[in-house]
């Protein structure tokens, strides 16, 4: 079977299910967003060899977020969902990574070592994620608990970053507005 089907030639797609939108529908959008979120883990991991707890996360973030995806792009079809055990599993290792840290006063440039300014990057698309998925919540039901572990995820994308400088030893730039 080929990659290439020809349908979405005229703009359209087809969601979970049976159902047809345009390649711009809110659906679509959020769970684009989601799967560019999973990308961009995608190479972070692929430049991570040196701590490798933070790919055995980052991992297991990307299988969430699969589920995220499938959830938001399901049309009358039944998909797995988030549950609040893996939104408490971010809060933990925000919690286990914030008792090394520094305490954080300023505002932070992101950036530092590649890994870490690329955490940074990955947390500004969690952002519009999450904002693409509230746009969507407004025209119909979106799971509740995916809403809180995509702002979850953003926290824990920051705390890594950090995290990856401090261990790095790259000081973080403070900003001097």
């Amino acid at each position: 079977m080929p990659i290439y089907t020809k349908f979405g030639d005229a703009g359209k797609t087809r969601l979970l299910g049976t159902a047809v939108v345009d390649k711009d529908d809110p659906k679509v959008q959020a769970y684009g967003s989601v799967d560019e979120l999973n990308a961009l883990l995608g190479i972070v991991i692929a430049s991570n060899s040196e701590i490798p707890k933070i790919n055995e996360n980052l991992t297991k973030i990307q299988n969430d977020l699969f589920v995220i995806g499938a959830q938001l792009a399901a049309k009358d079809v039944k998909t797995k969902s988030i549950e609040p055990k893996q939104i408490e599993g971010l809060e933990h290792e925000i919690d286990k990574m914030e008792a090394e840290l520094p305490r954080l006063t300023n505002f932070i440039l992101p950036g530092g070592h590649i890994v870490a300014a690329s955490l940074h990057h990955a947390r500004t698309v969690c952002r519009r994620t999450e904002r693409c998925i509230v746009t969507l919540a407004k025209s119909e039901k979106v799971n509740e608990d995916t809403m809180k572990y995509m702002n979850r995820l953003s926290d824990f994308l920051f705390v890594l970053a950090r995290f990856v400088n401090y261990k790095k030893k790259h000081e973080e730039k403070i900003w001097r507005g």
